[in-house]
This record gives structure tokens, sequence and C-alpha cells, in this order.
């Protein structure tokens, strides 16, 4: 506060001099300055006339003097002022307002903010950076904004809540060839769906900065340019860009093919004549994205220990063209991610898999009936959760009341039996069958409550105080009991819904009546009946 005081003062002293001739102001001015900057080994001295102040005057007060010179020639118009203070300012900031320039903080912004009452972007900035986000109104960022400031444009940009003021601004600074903007700017595009505005900002940084070298190479690769892309994995793997690795591991294990062409393939023999490959499931990808999403699932799967005593066998994903398959986040109104899958068909016919996993861009993850909806965000723990609803295991998280309309009553949890769930009945819990299999396996089982039901307000129960990865896949176990369990319901024909199940109600809605009648008898077989 000291320097700010001398600063106010010395600028009573002068204010009565306010009309002397501009540069005569900021020669006086710079008398003094410039020795200081001299000191310091930041500017040879010129001339003679640059003789250091004398040592009787405290150095503070000089300075201060100085800048009250320097701010009354900034106020009658001179830009070299106003630049002038800049320079000094910006100065003591890089120096952390050391003592040894004679100019605090509080000066700094006292001078600065009549900087920006004079629309000095510039200033602007700087007052911003000395002050800090939480310091600095937006009034200042903004003005340095509307001064061409690049640094003041993207951070005005990305404070904004108005989604037309952001594209504005990051636009703004973009064209100002700053490289962080341009990079922001295509995240922009990028989000929005915009690939073709986003290519030439990407195509001007891919050289600079391996995210963009990634981003851009999975829009070349999207358009067919393959080669090129693979030269920008190789560029931003060699970075150090984690995905882009995985990129370039994709692309050299699989190769995207048609329908047409799988058709064709022989059946995968893994599991044509195990005994122990009671599901045989096949995961599909669309996208590069999509299949590296998919080989990182069958990756984590093989390396899962949990699992590998359970009857499942999961084949290399397959990734088929862009148009295989026709899949959106909201299919036919149901809030979830789903597809036509009637297009796998001939392909079942040939690889014989029993249920399939097909991994979209985007959308809520679920089961239909032998088949597994995820999409690019979802981890391998929402792999393993939907992998059990295969063998017929409930959530433990309060369902909808749709679903719990058919699930939380005793006659209704009776039809789908799952191995992990019961409910009250009037003189025990239902189904019988399921508390007794539970003690059979293990007589000290704890039956614990569930919030399976809770929506309709009605009890449930699982066995186990835990919460499992029925209940929260991200941080849920998986109790020993629920491993014999998911292997008993693997036993059991008639406790899973095959993917036959599907093609023959999908086939049966589009009127294909003898692709319907081939697909009811072969979920009859895989059931037994």
């Amino acid at each position: 506060m000291r320097g700010l005081f001398l600063a106010v003062f010395a600028l009573l002293i002068v204010a009565g001099d306010s009309g002397r001739y501009i540069p005569q102001l900021i020669a006086n001015a710079l008398s003094v300055i410039q020795p200081i900057n001299d000191s310091e080994g930041l500017t040879p001295a010129s001339s003679s006339n640059n003789e250091a102040p004398s040592v009787s005057t405290p150095l503070a007060t000089q300075t201060d003097e100085a800048l009250a010179l320097l701010w009354l020639a900034a106020k009658q118009g001179s830009k070299d002022a106003q630049a002038t203070l800049l320079q000094q300012f910006e100065a003591a900031y890089n120096a952390k307002f050391s003592s040894t320039r004679g100019i605090e903080q509080a000066t700094a912004t006292y001078y600065l903010e009549k900087l920006v009452n004079l629309e000095n972007a510039d200033a602007a900035w700087l007052l911003y950076q000395i002050l800090g986000e939480e310091g600095a109104s937006q009034r200042f960022m903004r003005l340095a904004a509307l001064g061409d400031v690049a640094e003041a444009q993207l951070a005005f940009a990305m404070s904004t809540e108005s989604p037309e003021k952001r594209e504005k601004w990051l636009v703004r600074a973009a064209s100002q060839q700053y490289l962080p903007a341009q990079a922001a700017l295509a995240d922009w595009y990028l989000l929005h769906g915009q690939q073709h505005l986003a290519k030439p900002l990407l195509a001007a940084t891919a050289t600079l900065d391996m995210q963009s070298a990634f981003k851009y190479a999975r829009l070349l690769w999207d358009e067919g340019e393959h080669q090129q892309a693979k030269e920008h994995f190789t560029f931003a793997a060699k970075q150090g860009h984690a995905q882009a690795e995985k990129a370039l591991e994709a692309v050299q294990l699989y190769t995207p093919y048609t329908l047409g062409q799988l058709a064709s393939q022989p059946t995968p023999p893994t599991w044509l004549d195990n005994p122990d490959c009671l599901q045989r499931i096949q995961p599909f990808a669309t996208s590069l994205a999509t299949i590296m999403r998919a080989h990182s699932l069958y990756s984590s799967f093989k390396a899962d220990t949990r699992l590998q005593a359970l009857s499942i066998c999961l084949a290399k994903p397959i990734w088929l063209q862009a148009d295989a398959l026709n899949c959106h986040p909201n299919y036919q109104n149901t809030g979830a991610l789903g597809c036509n899958i009637t297009p796998l068909s001939n392909i079942a016919k040939k690889h014989k898999f029993s249920h399939a996993v097909v991994v979209s861009e985007q959308g809520k993850a679920n089961v239909q009936n032998g088949v597994m909806y995820l999409d690019i965000s979802d981890a391998y723990s929402v792999f393993v959760h939907e992998l059990a609803h295969f063998a017929g295991f409930a959530d433990e998280y309060p369902i909808g009341r749709s679903m719990a309309n058919k699930l939380c009553d005793e006659d209704g949890i009776s039809d789908f039996m799952p191995p992990n769930l019961i409910v009250d009945s009037e003189y025990w819990y239902a189904p019988h069958k399921t508390v007794e299999g539970w003690l059979a396996i293990d007589p000290n089982t704890i039956i614990a409550r569930a919030k399976t039901c809770s929506v309709l307000g009605k009890n449930s129960y699982k066995p186990s105080r835990r919460i499992t990865f029925m209940e929260h896949h991200d941080s849920g176990v998986i109790p020993p009991l629920y491993l014999v369990l998911w292997q008993q319901q693997l036993e059991k024909e008639n406790a899973q819904r095959p993917i036959s199940m599907n093609f023959f109600q999908a086939f049966h809605r589009n009127g294909n009546q003898k692709e319907a009648a081939h697909w009811l008898a072969e979920y009859e077989t895989f059931n037994g009946q």
C-alpha cells in the first residue's frame, strides 16, 4: 500500500504540470526509469544524460514520480507513454514485483486500471494476469479480447456460458494463428459434429501438437486417407500419446470387412467343439474408435482372472465397415443405444455365436435378448456388468418402474428367476428355489436388502451385504457366491436369451417369416426345447 500512496502523491505533485509537452514528460520519466533498468542489466546506457538518480532519493519515490509523468503523457494520448508504462509493469510482474524495481503490485494495478479506462486492451490482459481469474473482472478480459489480444480472446471464450459467444471468440483468437485457440476451436467443431470445419484447423496444428495430430489422424482415417492417418498416429505416438499407440495397434490387428466378405470367412475354431463354450460371444465394431474400444474390452477380459473359470468364450472383435449396421443412441425411441442387427444374421449362421456385443459411438449401455450394446466411453467394468445380464442377473440399483412392475412381485420374479435377487412373499421369500440355492452353496449366506424395487416401495434382497458389481459396476465386487451362481446359470439351458431370439423378433416384425422360423428353431435348440 505504501507504493500506491506514493503513486497517488506523485500524481498530485505533477498534476499541475499536466500541460507540459508530451515528449518532455516522457523524457523526464525515462531519465529516471532507464537508469534503473541499466542498473539491473536490462539495457545498456546510451548517453551520459542517463545518470543514476541521487542516492539520497528513495528508489520507490523516483519510480512513482516517473510513472506519474508517463501517465500524464498517456492520458494526453501518447501511445509511446502507454507502451512504456506497460513495459514497466510487465517487467515488474515477471519479476514478481521485486523491490529492486521499485514497483509494487498495488501501484501496477492502480495504473493498469487507469489504462483500461483508456481502452488499452494490453493493459486489460496484463491486469487479468496479475489479479488472476478470481480477482479480475470479465470487463478487463473482454476489453483485452476486443483489442485482439489472442490469449484474452481464448480466455474470454472459455469463460462464457454462451455457445454463440464462445464460438465467436474462439474464431477470432484462432484467426490470429494462435495455436491453443486453433486447437480449442477444432475441439469445439468436433464436439458439434462439424468435422469439415475442424479438419483445416487440425491440419495446421497436427505437426506441433500430439493431441491435434491424433484427432487429425482420426478424421483422415474416417475419410479413407489411411496412409496419412498412420503417419500422424505415428507422430503422436512418438510424442507419448497413449491413444495414438492404441490406434496403431488396432489398425495392425484388424481390417474393416463388408458383410459379404465376413459371410465367406471361416468359422472361428475356438468354440466349435469346445464344451466349455456355453456362451459364444462375438464383439462387433464399425469404426476405428469403436474397434479400439472393442479390442481393449477383449484384452481386459482375457486378462481377468476372476472370470476365467466361467464357461464363456469371447472371440476377437470383428471390424465392420461403417455402413454395415444402423445404430442410434435412442433406438426406436427406447432411450437406449440399439441397432438393426438383422444384417448380422448371415454371419451368425456361419460363425455360430450365441451372443453379440456391438460397440457404437455413443448411447446408454444395455442388453437386449442376446445383444449387448456399449459405447466408446463404457469402461470394462460396464462390460462385465452387462455380461452378467447375459446370464440373467438382475440390477441391484433402483430399476425403472416398468421393469419393476414385472420383476418386483412374487409372480413376476418367478418368471424371470434372476440368480441374485428375491422379494418378499406371504410366508417367506420368493422364489423359494433361489434362496435354497444360495444356502446350498453357502449355508452362511447373509440375505441383505437390495435397492432394486425401491421405486415401488417394495423390498428386495440379495445374497451379500457388500456393494456388488450389479449395483455399482465401477466400485462393486464380484463375491465368490456370485461366480458360482453365474456358472450355474450358464449351465441352465433355459436361463439365457441368445441372439437367436433377437433375430426371430426382428424378422417377425419385418414380415420375413422364413427367417423368423429359422431363428425360432435355433432358439429352441439352444434352450433344449
